[in-house]
C-alpha cells in the first residue's frame, strides 16, 4: 500500500534568517519574531524610528512590531503603505 500524504507547501519565498532584514534585527527582536512566526506573522521591513530599529510584521491584515528589547506589540499606531 502506498501512503497518499499530501506535500507540506510553505508560501514563502526564503527562509525568514536569509532575508536581508533579518540581519538588521537584534537577538531579542529574533526571538521575538520567530514566536511570532508560529502565528503566522512575517517579517516585512526593519524601521530606524528615534535611534532604534523597529521590526514590522505581518499577517494576514495584522500588523505586530518588535522594539530592539523584544518587546511584541500587536496592536501598533503604524500605517503601511
Amino acid at each position: 500500500m502506498q501512503s497518499q500524504e499530501q506535500p507540506i507547501i510553505d508560501r514563502r519565498e526564503e527562509a525568514p534568517e536569509q532575508s536581508v532584514w533579518w540581519n538588521k534585527l537584534s537577538l531579542a527582536q529574533k526571538f521575538s519574531a520567530s514566536s511570532l512566526g508560529q502565528f503566522g506573522y512575517e517579517l516585512c521591513f526593519v524601521r530606524h524610528d528615534q535611534g532604534e530599529n523597529l521590526a514590522v510584521l505581518t499577517c494576514d491584515s495584522g500588523v505586530a512590531v518588535i522594539t530592539e528589547d523584544g518587546e511584541i506589540n500587536t496592536s501598533p499606531n503604524i500605517e503601511i503603505r
